[in-house]
């Protein structure tokens, strides 16, 4: 009798950099390590009743609560990401979906930016949603679906978009987001190009390694990386204090989109419609 092939968990630890590197008015760079978790949404109940410092929608040294993301709300993630999806007619890419970003850490999280990798039964990509949040408490997606053949043959896979939601009191609204991912495997990059009518002002990336999510891995990234999540925090407004004592431009706060999701067209860096949710 020939035993099942276990499957590797598509969850796991990616450790790795944080860049931002920003070209004008005022040249100003940043580089900080920290970790992100890759998690598929269909196993994470599995990861907290079998890891000791990681639960869900409870305390703990690392955890990951639903009401962190999407709307806000309290109800499972998995079912309000398949009705963002059903509602832009992407329904058929709700097969896997798998979300990387910050965990909590002591019970406090801030994820600047959450990626969602939205995948057909095939195990094709078949819609990436962008999940950015600023620190005033607002948080908006843009959700952009993935045609065939989009991936090239390093599997990275490239997106652009109209920038719709205020992030940074130092950057204006009139500006485009290009992505450039290379999809998670033993490694992943997540890298975005901002660019306005002079061209590129500031690239940012994220790349890391992956290792698998235990108890041991859990700790020691703990002991590397301790407070890391605040540190996020206190690190975004040390930068801004560094961008205000440069000289940098203040741009007054708009009031954020009406719809939480802005669905994006294929073709380009025009947002073509707002969801329904």
């Amino acid at each position: 009798m020939t035993r099942p092939v276990a499957t590797k968990p598509a969850s796991a630890l990616f450790e790795g950099v944080v860049t931002h590197h920003r070209l004008r008015p005022k040249k100003h760079k940043l580089r900080y390590r920290v970790f992100s978790f890759l998690l598929d949404l269909d196993e994470i109940d599995g990861l907290a009743a079998k890891l000791k410092l990681f639960s869900r929608n409870r305390f703990n040294l690392f955890s990951f609560h639903d009401r962190d993301h999407a709307d806000g709300g309290a109800s499972d993630l998995r079912i309000r990401l398949e009705a963002i999806l059903s509602d832009h007619a992407l329904g058929d890419c709700a097969e896997n979906i798998r979300l990387l970003c910050y965990p909590r850490l002591l019970g406090f999280v801030f994820n600047p930016l959450s990626v969602y990798f939205c995948h057909r039964a095939d195990g094709s990509v078949g819609a990436v949603l962008y999940e950015v949040s600023n620190t005033f408490g607002d948080r908006h997606s843009y959700l952009i679906p993935v045609s065939e053949g989009a991936l090239d043959d390093k599997n990275v896979l490239r997106q652009s978009c109209a920038k719709g939601f205020y992030v940074s009191p130092f950057i204006d609204m009139v500006a485009d987001y290009h992505f450039r991912i290379r999809m998670p495997d033993e490694n992943v990059a997540v890298a975005i190009r901002e660019t306005d009518a002079k061209g590129l002002f500031l690239n940012a990336a994220f790349v890391g390694d992956r290792t698998e999510l235990s108890d041991r891995k859990l700790l020691g990234a703990f002991i590397r990386y301790p407070l890391m999540t605040l540190k996020v925090v206190a690190g975004i407004h040390w930068e801004a204090l560094h961008l205000w004592r440069k000289g940098m431009t203040f741009h007054k706060r708009p009031a954020p989109p009406e719809q939480p999701v802005t669905y994006v067209l294929e073709a380009g860096t025009a947002a073509a419609q707002s969801g329904k949710r």
